[in-house]
């Protein structure tokens, strides 16, 4: 039985030791190596003076390093912070402050420029590089040591106890104001949720898993513990261009791949009809758009497509059967294995079926709050009440999102709660409107947002993208929002780009900038 997340990699290697774990690029480990890497790496850390519960941060790329620091940081007892690659200096502090990091592993060069925000220390005392090709230098305060000579130290440290609740990571996530906040997972949510996954996703030894998507990402970082807990295969990634995943996949005959939907309407767009040795898809971190679910079916009509829902929170909290697709398409399906979902009042009680309520999430994927902030972990994990028809004070987590259910029990994505659109006492959702405008032929993004008005309170701003050599006359789209939507809910401005929309460091739309772009539009100016 598996307790602890990397007992995933030392259950397969007991069982499956020759079988490749992971790749990246043409270096291959199997999960022997792999364990084996990971028990050395753990020693290491622990002789250089990591203690059980303390953070480690890895600010690196996609790369084999990566992963063995990740789950060899979780073995020695201490807690895995990934960063997105991506992030700036200014953003990475953020981060390495908010949770005390003691330990961090970066490059030499991303180490180069962190020093200029990074001082004084205060928190971090050791720092781990990859790939020194310069000497050294001694920087005052701080024990820099080279990663190959922490993998070869021999442990002096004796051994450190950990149980499944303990904390194993902390993911950043974005919220719709103020800077990331610390979601606190422990080892028991990181096993639940890759039996969960593994288990509806059908995943076996023979699956090649594409991991496209950043670690730091909680849905990036599951490729990696779905993998191991099938004992499957999977490849690392860091793309340019959307074309080098289509490559890649009829390459190396990859099995599993999973996306958001910025990601996917890309794609769909390109020559995924190559990606034929998919046995499936998913898509998490939004709502797929119908045209670019049906392009998809339509290329790969082998493919199995999940559509699924999730917040860091809790993981992961609905999908859809593939076979559900041609009688609910617009669906997130029901609960995940070894989860319940409820959709409730404000009050706390159910909502009946097709009224609209938050998603609440119960069971081992709900994680242990945000670091460091009791005001945000009180207002989202919360006890539930007898009158829900639990009798024991569990403690659940309210999701913020809107959804409503059917009578046989399927859940349908209604709106977040903070992209909701207040307009004139009306509560709107964007997707409501942006479906409309994805009903158009040529549209290959589309957004609704709103922005400050004096009189309306918020007034329906669109950004449409479309293809360069089909434009979008702006009286057509308008012609269609109000032939098919209510009043209250016709855009009031109207914008057509034809380079994609700006994205968070989770490949999603970053609706927050688009906001800041647009929020002077009717001139009303807020802080």
């Amino acid at each position: 039985m598996v307790d602890l997340v990397h007992e995933l990699i030392f259950s397969a290697a007991d069982h499956a030791p020759d079988v490749h774990a992971l790749r990246y690029e043409e270096q291959i480990l199997n999960y022997s190596e792999l364990a084996e890497a990971i028990r050395n790496t753990a020693n290491g850390l622990r002789t250089l003076g990591l203690n059980r519960g303390e953070r480690v941060a890895v600010y690196l790329e996609k790369r084999l390093e990566t992963v063995v620091a990740l789950f060899s940081i979780a073995a020695a007892g201490g807690v895995f912070v990934p960063v997105n690659p991506v992030l700036k200096p200014d953003q990475v502090k953020h981060i390495l402050l908010d949770c005390e990091v003691k330990m961090l592993l970066t490059s030499q060069q991303r180490w180069g420029v962190l020093q200029e925000v990074l001082h004084p220390w205060l928190f971090l005392r050791t720092i781990m590089l990859v790939d020194v090709q310069d000497s050294l230098k001694p920087v005052a305060g701080l024990l820099i040591e080279e990663w190959k000579a922490v993998i070869q130290m021999k442990c002096t440290a004796g051994p450190v106890t950990v149980i499944d609740i303990d904390m194993a990571a902390i993911l950043y996530t974005s919220g719709s104001t103020g800077k990331p906040k610390g979601v606190v997972l422990s080892h028991r949510n990181l096993v639940a949720g890759a039996g969960s996954v593994s288990r509806y996703l059908g995943n076996s030894p023979q699956d090649r898993i594409l991991t496209v998507l950043p670690l730091s990402f909680d849905y990036g970082l599951s490729q990696l513990t779905t993998a191991f807990h099938s004992r499957a295969t999977n490849v690392l990634m860091n793309y340019l261009l959307p074309q080098d995943i289509i490559h890649l996949v009829d390459e190396l005959a990859i099995t599993g791949l999973a996306a958001v939907p910025p990601l996917w309407i890309q794609l769909a767009q390109l020559e995924c009809e190559k990606m034929t040795s998919l046995r499936y898809l998913t898509n998490s971190g939004g709502v797929m758009p119908r045209t670019t679910l049906e392009r998809l079916r339509s290329a790969l009509p082998n493919t199995q497509i999940f559509l699924m829902y999730g917040f860091t929170e809790a993981f992961r909290s609905t999908y859809l059967a593939p076979e559900e697709l041609d009688r609910r398409p617009d669906s997130i399906g029901k609960a995940i294995p070894n989860a319940e979902v409820w959709v409730v009042r404000e009050d706390g009680s159910h909502c009946a079926p097709g009224e609209p309520g938050e998603l609440v999430h119960r069971g081992a994927l709900v994680t242990m709050g945000y670091w460091n902030d009791d005001v945000k972990t009180a207002q989202c994990f919360k006890p539930i009440h007898p009158v829900q028809g639990v009798s024991v004070n569990e403690i659940a987590v309210w999701s913020g999102d809107t959804v409503r259910m059917d009578h046989e029990g399927f859940l349908y994505f209604v709106e977040r709660r903070d992209e909701m659109i207040k307009s004139s006492g009306y509560r709107i959702s964007p997707t409501e409107i942006e479906e409309v405008i994805f009903s158009l032929e040529n549209v290959v993004e589309a957004i609704a947002i709103g922005v400050p008005h004096v009189l309306m309170g918020q007034a329906i701003a669109v950004v449409v993208v479309t293809q360069i050599n089909q434009p979008l006359d702006v009286e057509a789209l308008r012609a269609t929002c109000k032939q098919r939507l209510p009043s209250f809910m016709q855009p009031h401005h109207y914008e057509i780009r034809h380079e994609s929309l700006p994205r968070n460091p989770n490949g999603k739309v970053d609706r927050r900038l688009l906001y800041h772009e647009l929020q002077h539009l009717f001139g009303v100016y807020t802080q």
